[in-house]
């Protein structure tokens, strides 16, 4: 995708999602409209596309879902262009090409112009894996997908994402638009009614990797 989509455009906010990079990750800029203060909402490749989506708005942030190459191709060349401040987890620090100026942690908000991105802290895919929360969006990284969680890679890692998920995502209303990823988008009431169909079966034991709800 060579320019951004819109996903959300209201008054008061507009999220576009580019799918950059040899496995199709999303990159989104939230904007709000009233002060054109933007986000990049991480960074997978294709600096220059990124930076024409950036190039009418006032960039505030970059910040990080999780710390996975495909997700920050791009992070060392857009943290130079923008030179904005770069926000991710404790956790995923250690894994960045570039030394974010701030960390992220369950329950903080990230101010833009006058949005609100507020921090849910969702390990299971990699321990700082985050989601952002905007309105009626979550800007969910590799935690949710529409038909499954995101990848784990131990029995450990897979029950802390289904924790993550049921204790945080699906705690919030039904409406909420779930932007993963990778993919299209999802809603938490969806998400919801295909776990529960996961949840009611017998699931073998030390299950991980790529699960899908309804397989």
């Amino acid at each position: 995708m060579s320019s951004g989509e819109k996903i959300i455009d209201t008054e008061k906010m507009l999220v576009k999602r580019l799918t950059l990079g040899p496995l199709g990750t999303n990159a989104y800029v939230v904007v709000c409209r009233q002060t054109n203060q933007s986000a990049l909402v991480d960074a997978p490749a294709e600096a220059k596309t990124l930076q024409q989506e950036l190039q009418d708005t006032s960039p505030r942030y970059i910040l990080l879902t999780h710390s996975h190459p495909d997700h920050v191709g791009a992070l060392t060349e857009m943290k130079e262009k923008l030179d904005v401040p770069l926000g991710a987890h404790r956790e995923e620090g250690a894994n960045l090409p570039v030394t974010p100026d701030f960390t992220l942690d369950e329950g903080e908000t990230i101010i833009v112009g006058n949005l609100q991105l507020s921090v849910l802290h969702t390990p299971g895919h990699t321990p700082g894996s985050i989601c952002f929360r905007v309105g009626d969006v979550l800007l969910a990284g590799d935690t949710l997908f529409p038909g499954g969680p995101g990848k784990t890679f131990s029995p450990e890692g897979f029950q802390q994402i289904l924790d993550s998920i049921t204790q945080k995502i699906f705690t919030l209303p039904g409406e909420t638009l779930v932007m993963p990823g990778h993919g299209d988008p999802t809603k938490v009431e969806k998400a919801r009614e295909d776990y529960q169909v996961f949840a009611a079966k017998t699931r073998p034991e030390g299950l991980y990797g790529d699960v899908e709800w309804l397989s």
